[in-house]
């Protein structure tokens, strides 16, 4: 399967769209929760990609497998030592632990057909490339694909280091970490 991957750091209203018409089909089946809701993670996209270090990469299938077009996206930004995203974490953390900025990968997303072909972590290693931060860290929802994706991310390299929940309308979400290695030719 032919799959072009664009990087973006702005957010333009095209690439926006996009986004946000991927993002829908992902999580259709989670869109009557109000933290999944379109609108909601466009308020939290458009925070997102006004902050320091963003960063969006999105697949487009060639086309013929499904017609083509966006088939899946990931996004972050740069979470530095003063970054409410430590403050929410439910445990105290290790001295230091905040003192160099990490990549937040905030969302990661493949539509159902392309689901096990390897394009997610395809998308996410294209994320993390060229990065000037040293660790990632993104949230997983624990019970997400009955631990599926928890264990994916840890498949990937990830390990947990605290818990978190964002919003009252959110689960408890497992706080994960890993270094940004570079790729190897």
């Amino acid at each position: 399967m032919a799959v072009d991957l664009r990087r973006f750091t702005t957010l333009a209203p095209d690439v926006r769209r996009t986004l946000l018409d991927v993002y829908a089909d992902v999580r259709a089946p989670l869109l009557d929760h109000p933290n999944y809701r379109v609108r909601a993670f466009a308020e939290r996209l458009d925070q997102h990609a006004a902050t320091p270090g963003f960063a969006l990469v999105l697949a487009v299938a060639a086309p013929g497998r499904g017609g083509g077009g966006a088939i899946g996206y990931a996004y972050g930004n740069t979470v530095g030592p003063a970054d409410g995203y430590w403050r929410r974490l439910a445990e105290p953390l290790p001295a230091g632990f905040t003192a160099t900025p990490v990549l937040a990968l905030r969302e990661i997303g493949v539509r159902a057909p392309w689901r096990g072909s390897g394009t997610a972590r395809l998308i996410h290693d294209v994320l993390l490339a060229d990065r000037p931060e040293q660790r990632a860290a993104l949230m997983v929802n624990p019970l997400a694909g009955e631990g599926k994706v928890l264990r994916r991310y840890e498949s990937w390299g990830y390990r947990r280091f605290n818990s978190q929940r964002s919003t009252p309308l959110s689960p408890e979400l497992t706080a994960m970490i890993r270094p940004i290695l570079p790729i190897r030719p």
